[in-house]
């Protein structure tokens, strides 16, 4: 028994936008909570939120989380995510309740104009990336650590955005990015870091009891009952709904499904606003031939782990699919949106700097069924081991990241 007097253990925070719908973001603290035994947490994002309906977390508001830590030690721990290049505006509309995102949508002018202003009023912190935080700024704070974060176009940033982020980051005691391009930037910016694969990468070594549960349970069943000889796991965003787009991406899944006689099960990465909609599939489906071609309602976390990890492939411009399907060694690959200019992406970054290079990384909608049938010809046991390194680089990097917090 520890001695009564003895202090009580640090409080680590695990801070990052889980407050909202996004796959990838429900999934990380859940990761980090994991590989944290025994510590006392606590979960923050920008606002308060509870999402435990879809497998998620209750959250609180950091700028409350922090006014009720008194003058006790804490440690702050982004927990993952392209948290680098998220502007205040940005964050305001993906928290935005339904009825309120026309407005904060349209608050983009007021916001150029006081940013710092706007942000303490809409998010309750005066910061143009608010999902970054720095150690300057809080006196009891013991550590602060940046968790395989990503922020691809930070360069492309206005300056006093960037010159934020890099401040903050100059502040912290360790940072680890999740690909080379961010990697680059900040040594540039004389910032020292450490790779690390996204921690979504140890999904199936953590949860995949609770994933093959949800994969029992009647939303993923009904699925497979319905595609007999397996299914393509498909998501797109919303911005991927021109008649145009929805026209090629039916054709390309009716040629890819026939190929190789599969259905299609369509699926939310996130149902945040600027995510996914089910409205978008159900146009896509009208225009499909493949007659198992279905749209799997729910939302929640270990439901989308499940369809993804019980598919033959999957395809979709969520990152997190890729990475959740890349865990289960599951064939899979991005979807490139058509006005897409830039060469780099978070998904091709990741992709780049951790796939194998036989994996058919990004294909634009034109090429979506030539790119599933390479993914379908992925040999299985690479896609093993792949998985199986992906997890054994994340922990030995987590751990030595722990080892500074003591």
């Amino acid at each position: 028994m520890k001695d009564a007097m003895s202090p009580a253990p640090i409080e680590t925070i695990l801070f990052g936008a889980f407050d909202r719908h996004n796959f990838g973001d429900l999934l990380f603290p859940h990761v980090l909570a994991r590989m944290l035994p025994g510590r006392r947490l606590r979960f923050a994002g920008l606002a308060g939120r509870d999402l435990r309906e879809f497998g998620g977390h209750r959250v609180e508001a950091i700028a409350t989380q922090l006014g009720s830590t008194g003058d006790q030690s804490f440690d702050i721990v982004h927990v993952g995510g392209e948290l680098l290049t998220c502007d205040a505006w940005e964050a305001a509309v993906m928290l935005a309740p339904e009825d309120q995102v026309h407005a904060r949508i349209g608050a983009q002018r007021e916001w150029l104009r006081h940013p710092r202003e706007w942000a303490l009023a809409n998010l309750g912190l005066p910061a143009h990336a608010p999902y970054v935080l720095s150690k300057a700024d809080f006196s009891c704070a013991r550590r602060v650590l940046f968790n395989a974060v990503g922020g691809v176009e930070l360069g492309e940033r206005d300056a006093l955005m960037r010159a934020e982020v890099i401040d903050a980051l100059k502040h912290a005691d360790d940072i680890t990015v999740r690909d080379a391009v961010t990697q680059r930037l900040l040594e540039a910016e004389g910032i020292a870091t450490r790779r690390l694969p996204d921690p979504a990468v140890m999904v199936a070594e953590l949860f995949g009891e609770t994933v093959r549960e949800h994969a029992m349970g009647e939303t993923v069943s009904s699925i497979r009952e319905a595609c007999r000889n397996g299914y393509l796991a498909v998501q797109f965003s919303a911005d991927f709904a021109d008649d145009r787009t929805l026209d090629e991406i039916a054709t390309q899944l009716d040629t890819a499904a026939a190929s190789n006689d599969l259905g299609v099960a369509f699926f939310r990465a996130g149902i945040a606003p600027w995510h996914d909609t089910l409205e978008a599939y159900e146009r896509t489906r009208l225009r499909m031939r493949t007659p198992s071609a279905r749209l799997m309602a729910s939302a929640n976390l270990w439901d989308i782990c499940a369809v993804i990890a019980g598919s033959r492939a999957y395809c979709g411009s969520s990152l997190h699919g890729s990475i959740v399907a890349a865990a289960f060694a599951v064939p899979h690959l991005n979807l490139r949106h058509p006005a897409r200019t830039t060469a780099h992406s978070k998904q091709t970054a990741f992709a780049r700097t951790w796939e194998d290079a036989s994996a058919p990384g990004e294909v634009g909608v034109p090429y979506l069924a030539q790119g599933i049938a390479t993914a379908l010809g992925v040999d299985r046991r690479r896609l093993e081991r792949r998985a199986q390194a992906l997890v054994d680089d994340y922990r030995a990097g987590f751990e030595r990241a722990v080892a500074l917090t003591g």
